[in-house]
C-alpha cells in the first residue's frame, strides 16, 4: 500500500494521549506505518531523519501538509529530540500540540531554545 498522509494523520489523531508520554517517536512511527510507510527504527526521535529518507520521505521547506513529519533536535532537558506529524491543522505526536506559529515545538524548553528541525514529506 502506498503511503497515505491522510490515513497516517487520522491514526495519530485517534491515538493521542492527554499529555506527553515521552514516546513521540513510537506514536509517530506507528501512525506513519498505519499510513503505509515502511520504516526502520531509530532509538531517539532526533535520529529519525535518515530513517524517514530511507522510507521514501524527503525534506521540504514549504508550508506543511497533512501527513508531513517534523524531526526536531534536542532542547535543554530533552536529549532525545522530538518528532510529530501534521494533521492538517496542528502537529500531533503522542499528544496534540499547541496551535500557532511555533506549534511544532512541543513545550516551553523547545520554544525557548528553538533547536534545528526538518520537515519531511513522502515522495508520492
Amino acid at each position: 500500500m502506498p503511503y497515505d498522509g491522510n490515513r497516517a494523520a487520522n491514526y495519530a489523531d485517534s491515538h493521542v494521549q492527554p499529555n506527553s508520554t515521552g514516546n513521540c517517536a513510537k506514536y509517530v512511527r506507528k501512525a506513519l506505518e498505519w499510513g503505509g510507510a515502511t520504516l526502520g527504527r531509530a532509538h531517539f526521535a532526533k535520529d529519525y531523519g535518515p530513517v524517514l529518507e530511507e522510507g521514501g520521505f524527503h525534506t521540504v521547506q514549504t508550508t506543511p501538509r497533512k501527513g508531513d513529519v517534523i524531526v526536531i533536535q534536542p532542547a535543554p532537558g530533552h536529549p532525545s529530540g522530538h518528532m510529530a506529524i501534521y494533521n492538517g491543522t496542528v502537529w500531533v505526536s503522542d499528544f496534540t500540540q499547541n496551535a500557532g506559529p511555533q506549534g511544532f515545538y512541543p513545550g516551553e524548553a523547545y520554544r525557548t531554545a528553538q533547536p534545528a528541525y526538518k520537515i519531511y514529506r513522502h515522495d508520492d
